[in-house]
């Protein structure tokens, strides 16, 4: 089975299993990784994790809404697009994806630099990158991303130096239910794949928002786990991109991403 299973996999059957992974990791990643659970700017990296994934990977800033960031990803040209995937030795590189909900929020961020400028913003479920990066290129004052996959915070420091950027912090602990950070911007990109991880998003930006008065802003290609969801009466429409054709071609005929603004009514914010 080539990579595209994998994707596959994740779009249309591997939704519960990750949303139990978001759910189950209170403490972090496994051992191995324990002592990578978070990073700061200036971090060196694992030699051998680096060199695999620069081998691995290509450095690509095509078929997708932002060409201003160049990333390291998964594509037919990898060895990986091919493999099987139980011969990855990291995990399921969902990380390696540029995903049509986070491009939408990159393209939105960078197009509309006063959403982030001088502000703080955390970016959950960060993945590649991209939304830290286009949040540090469009000027704010602070960024954290956070993935539970600590491969994914490794990625993200190659793709940083990329595109000529210091690293911003990683942490890979799991901190939805946690508690509300004070984060002015909150952006998250295709999380709601999975009916009990939307829940706790809900109620946790929900926290965030009653507490610190965050802005959150969301990005899905319309997938039907969000759709369906009771969030979507609280969200308000920013734009909609329509997607390049590679990315519609990997994303079996997703046609557009949209950037949502979540507003909790007052009744909800007081629950």
């Amino acid at each position: 089975m080539a990579f595209r299973g994998w994707k596959r996999l994740l779009l249309l059957g591997r939704q519960n299993t990750l949303g139990k992974v978001w759910r189950s990791r209170r403490g972090g990643p496994s051992v191995r990784w324990k002592r990578c659970c978070h990073w700061s700017a200036g971090k060196s990296l694992d030699p051998e994790v680096r060199a695999f994934l620069e081998e691995n990977t290509e450095v690509t800033n095509s078929g997708h809404l932002t060409p201003e960031i160049r990333l390291r990803l998964l594509t037919p040209r990898c060895r990986f697009w091919r493999e099987k995937p139980d011969l990855w030795p990291y995990g399921d590189p969902f990380w390696a994806i540029y995903w049509p909900g986070g491009q939408a929020l990159s393209r939105y961020i960078l197009d509309n630099p006063r959403v982030v400028k001088g502000r703080s913003v955390l970016d959950l479920g960060s993945g590649c990158g991209a939304t830290a990066i286009a949040a540090v290129m469009s000027g704010a004052s602070q960024v954290l991303a956070n993935d539970i996959d600590p491969i994914a915070g490794m990625a993200m420091i190659l793709n940083c130096e990329l595109n000529h950027l210091n690293p911003f912090p990683i942490t890979i602990k799991n901190i939805i239910n946690s508690e509300a950070g004070n984060w002015d911007l909150i952006v998250l990109g295709d999380m709601f794949y999975d009916e009990q991880l939307a829940d706790g998003l809900h109620h946790w930006l929900q926290k965030c928002i009653r507490i610190h008065q965050t802005e959150v802003l969301i990005g899905d290609p319309g997938r039907q786990q969000f759709l369906s969801h009771s969030i979507r009466s609280q969200l308000h429409k920013v734009i909609e991109y329509s997607l390049p054709e590679y990315t519609r071609q990997e994303n079996y005929g997703l046609t557009s991403s949209i950037v949502w603004s979540y507003q909790p009514s007052n009744s909800l914010e007081a629950s």
